[in-house]
């Protein structure tokens, strides 16, 4: 699969998916704004791989010459973990990424509060991007371990439904809810994947289809009013989607559409999953009502691929996300195994240690 992010000589590359598959191309970073900005216009994209590519953006403010003193660093990276964490507010992975390092560089200058000489900055620079690394190659790890809980779950020759895209494109690794559906591939599993397109922005279309044909996985596109009639009339065995932020009841923000798909699901008796990495539970979150839905442009409504679809002046809504209420998720597929039934109380005896990380990670970034 394709880079989806580069660190190169004091610069981050980041693959443009908004051109794909048409084109591939990469944007270049050199700065935490730039990075945040790549990530709001939608360059880059997918829970897990936003929060690898703010971590390698937060890394960008030490680059170049470093100020004298330990406090005018502290306050540049303030300001980078505040324009970073404001780029997307629905995935929680970005916010416990930047939260991350800047808890370790915070800590880190509180022992040197004296002078700041390039020893110390290079120093502190080489631990901040250990710790970017380290992040993305969880991820990797997470991707691996949930797709292989998830492949259990699907009976053999099955078909299943998935909507955006949550595959190596949304991901450090093979992806999560994709990353399922691959793993089971391997194993013989699949019989057919219809992949809904997933409207306004056509993840679905233009990056599940892109990796799924890439993996010989057989496929099928649909549009998103199409699910219902297909799982009536097409033996769909499973649903599963990814998550961008999981309240601490299991309530499930994930894109625009999954909600519907959960509510189709639960009427035609199909388990529904969601399959996302630790992160993605923010346990400070008692339910789905309290998560922030992030409202875009509706110009992402009236216009596909630059060419206006609607009549000028028409006014539209653009809800990048929606809430699937806990009872309607069969199980959370995880690194750390599968949540079923869904409930507070199983979801912080699955996560263990992470709970109380997740918290405390949350409570961090409330100072910032």
């Amino acid at each position: 699969m394709l880079d989806r992010i580069r660190s190169r000589r004091g610069a981050l590359e980041i693959l443009d998916q908004r051109l794909l598959p048409g084109k591939i191309s990469y944007v270049k970073a050199r700065t935490p704004a730039q990075t945040a900005a790549a990530i709001k216009d939608m360059v880059t994209r997918g829970a897990p791989l936003i929060g690898c590519t703010a971590a390698y953006g937060y890394a960008l403010a030490l680059s170049g010459k470093p100020p004298r003193s330990a406090a005018a660093l502290a306050s540049r990276l303030d300001n980078a973990a505040k324009i970073l964490k404001a780029a997307r507010p629905t995935a929680v992975a970005l916010a416990y990424a930047v939260d991350r390092l800047h808890g370790k560089a915070m800590n880190f200058l509180a022992g040197h509060s004296g002078g700041l000489d390039a020893k110390t900055h290079a120093a502190l620079k080489k631990l901040v991007e250990r710790e970017a690394a380290a992040v993305f190659q969880e991820d990797v790890d997470a991707n691996a371990a949930l797709s292989a809980h998830g492949a259990g779950l699907l009976p053999d020759g099955c078909a299943v439904m998935t909507i955006c895209n949550a595959g190596a494109m949304a991901t450090a690794g093979m992806g999560t809810a994709l990353g399922v559906i691959k793993a089971a591939h391997r194993l013989g599993g699949i019989s057919q994947v219809y992949a809904c397109e997933t409207r306004p922005y056509l993840q679905g279309a233009r990056l599940t289809m892109f990796e799924l044909m890439r993996e010989k996985i057989p496929s099928t596109l649909i549009t998103d009013n199409m699910a219902a009639h297909i799982m009536k009339t097409c033996g769909v065995a499973a649903v599963i989607a990814g998550a961008d932020r999981i309240a601490a009841n299991g309530d499930t923000a994930n894109k625009i559409g999954t909600y519907m798909l959960a509510v189709l699901a639960k009427y035609h008796g199909i388990p529904f999953y969601i399959a996302a990495p630790a992160p993605t539970f923010d346990m400070t979150m008692r339910s789905g009502k309290d998560i922030p839905i992030e409202e875009r442009s509706s110009h992402e409504v009236c216009f596909i691929g630059g060419v206006e679809i609607a009549p000028k002046g028409a006014r539209a809504r653009h809800p990048a996300f929606d809430v699937t209420p806990a009872k309607l998720i069969t199980g959370i597929i995880t690194e750390k195994g599968v949540i079923s039934p869904v409930s507070r109380a199983n979801v912080r005896r699955a996560l263990g240690a992470s709970a109380t990380r997740v918290f405390a990670r949350e409570k961090t970034a409330q100072t910032c």
